[in-house]
């Protein structure tokens, strides 16, 4: 198992904006200030839209296609098992992030496993392949996000095999501790690095797009004003001014 790597410290209150920014906001972000245009795992929905917002520190845990003379390490009850691992040591209000190379033969976790996460802290699960136990899952206030759903055992199809390294997830590369923010459109993996830069920036869209909505709700034509322009720009700070508390 590789060791985790010592995360970047984040500045106090970046979680705490992320939660005012939404995921479509922060790939726009992503993309004007580092170029990167493949943050969000692909196919990877919530289960329960009404429970699916958070924003976390990432943990992750890696699956690989599974081979039937390693059943034995396959079960929960090995010492070894990864997935025992994450499950019994992933830190309260992180994310854990599943690889599971898109594999849908069987889900990575069920009912049992996330009611164990949700009674030590854990944020939410992400994972690209299959879950199990859909109804009460659906029924559970921890946000989880799959590509489907399964009746069978991760052991129909897969094989745990790492706790706290790089893994891909949705085609999307995760690094324990980068941040990850969820909702109804689906997951975005912010780098560590950037989380800070992002989060102000990000706040900042929200505020103007609020502003930009109001007004074209007003009739304001979108040509000239939306994406922003100087003129917005200069329009949102009048507006922001008469507007500030006090």
């Amino acid at each position: 198992m590789a060791e985790p790597l010592a995360p970047l410290r984040l500045h106090a209150d970046t979680l705490e904006k992320l939660k005012g920014v939404s995921t479509a906001t922060i790939t726009s972000q992503l993309i004007k200030i580092a170029g990167l245009r493949s943050r969000s795992p692909l196919g990877v929905r919530p289960l329960n839209p009404a429970r699916c917002r958070f924003v976390a520190e990432a943990a992750t845990l890696r699956y690989a296609p599974m081979r039937e003379d390693l059943d034995a390490r396959a079960s929960t009850v090995h010492q070894d098992n990864p997935t025992r691992l994450a499950v019994e040591t992933t830190p309260p209000g992180h994310v854990l992030m599943i690889d599971q190379a898109g594999s849908q033969g069987g889900g990575a976790l069920g009912d049992i496993l996330v009611a164990r996460l949700i009674r030590r802290g854990v944020a939410a699960v992400v994972g690209d392949g299959a879950m199990r136990d859909a109804g009460p899952l659906m029924a559970m206030a921890l946000p989880i996000f799959s590509r489907s759903l399964a009746p069978p055992p991760s052991s129909a199809a897969i094989l745990a095999v790492g706790f706290q390294e790089p893994i891909g997830c949705g085609g999307t590369l995760v690094y324990p501790g980068d941040v990850v923010v969820g909702d109804e459109d689906g997951v975005v993996v912010i780098p560590r690095h950037l989380a800070d830069q992002v989060a102000i920036a990000g706040l900042e869209q929200e505020q103007i797009e609020v502003f930009i909505k109001q007004r074209i709700e007003q009739g304001e034509p979108v040509d000239g004003f939306y994406p922003a322009t100087e003129r917005t720009k200069a329009a949102y700070a009048a507006w922001k001014a008469e507007h500030k508390p006090g």
